[in-house]
């Protein structure tokens, strides 16, 4: 591992015998684990395997102790305490967790003005998610130029008025880029969002030499292809170090554990309200007299984000 990514290091393996590394990309029960001595291809212990478990054993970003069986293969002794993990619920599940990346510092969650549409519920759920897991989000609006300018921050304006921060950015014009450049020195960094909208090409820009493979969107159905087909952890090149992680493209996210009243403080708009309804409990939904609805009334709460809060709290359809 290189000296300027060495603040970025799992910490000290914690059994004898063992190194300390960091999971770069997890595919068909391998894992190429980062160390000092070089990337190591490891399996699980049996044991860690038998365990069970509600979640991922290890996904990239995991802080690992492994153990060198031979000359560049290796095996995963203990997986060390996540401090942060990007999640959703597994599919098919509602008692699983899929763990996305671990031990994240920031998420970009990137979406497309146009080519495919842009989709403001699903912007919403990983909002929720970056919230309860106590991420820091930053939202790109990619493909900028395709629509205006005026246009571009219409979409994006009810979520700058509640403090989250935007970057525009073009791969076409390069607007934008040396902005979101910045943002990646020192961070373990996860790109993430719906399937098309360009987080490859995103970052291919922007960081010239990772050669991700790219895909166009489908012009028949308006969605993306499946580009990035396995999540895996960069070492990004950069004065300052970091990594970042290019996810594959997510068509629909489901939230996992997520009790209502966590729901509600995850929209931080409505937080000056919570507490001031007339009813105990109130959900915020057809209860009289409540607070929150009556900030919408006022233009306090953006209408469509409001209607995001309503569908998760009553459990509709996730957004597509």
């Amino acid at each position: 591992m290189s000296p300027r990514n060495a603040k970025l290091s799992a910490p000290s393996a914690t059994k004898p015998d063992t190194i300390n590394g960091v999971i770069l990309r997890a595919q068909s029960g391998f894992f190429w684990v980062q160390t000092a001595q070089g990337v190591i291809e490891c399996r699980l212990r049996g044991r860690l395997k038998r365990e069970r478990q509600r979640s991922d054993i290890a996904v990239i970003g995991d802080d690992v102790a492994i153990s060198i069986v031979s000359p560049g293969h290796g095996a995963v002794e203990e997986v060390l305490p996540r401090r942060s993990r990007l999640a959703r619920r597994a599919a098919g599940t509602r008692d699983a967790e899929d763990v996305m990346v671990a031990n994240v510092s920031q998420v970009l969650l990137i979406f497309a003005c146009a080519q495919p549409a842009f989709t403001p519920r699903m912007l919403d759920r990983y909002l929720v998610i970056c919230e309860h897991s106590g991420l820091e989000p930053l939202i790109i609006a990619t493909k900028v130029d395709l629509v205006s300018a005026e246009a571009a921050q219409a979409m994006l304006a009810p979520y700058e008025r509640i403090g989250y921060p935007v970057i525009y950015a073009s791969t076409h014009t390069g607007q934008g880029l040396a902005e979101i450049h910045q943002r990646l020195v020192g961070q373990i960094s996860v790109v993430t969002g719906k399937s098309g909208v360009g987080k490859s090409s995103l970052l291919n820009a922007v960081l010239p030499g990772l050669n991700l493979a790219t895909s166009a969107v489908s012009t028949l159905l308006g969605k993306g292809r499946h580009t990035t087909t396995v999540a895996e952890l960069h070492p990004v090149d950069l004065e300052g170090g970091g990594y970042v992680a290019d996810t594959p493209g997510i068509r629909e996210i489901g939230l996992w554990n997520l009790p209502p009243e966590d729901l509600d403080w995850c929209f931080r708009e409505l937080r000056p309200f919570l507490g001031q309804c007339y009813y105990a409990g109130c959900t915020h939904v057809h209860e009289p007299d409540c607070a929150v609805r009556a900030a919408v009334s006022h233009g306090q709460i953006d209408p469509v984000r409001y209607e995001s809060y309503t569908r998760l709290r009553t459990g509709e359809a996730e957004a597509r």
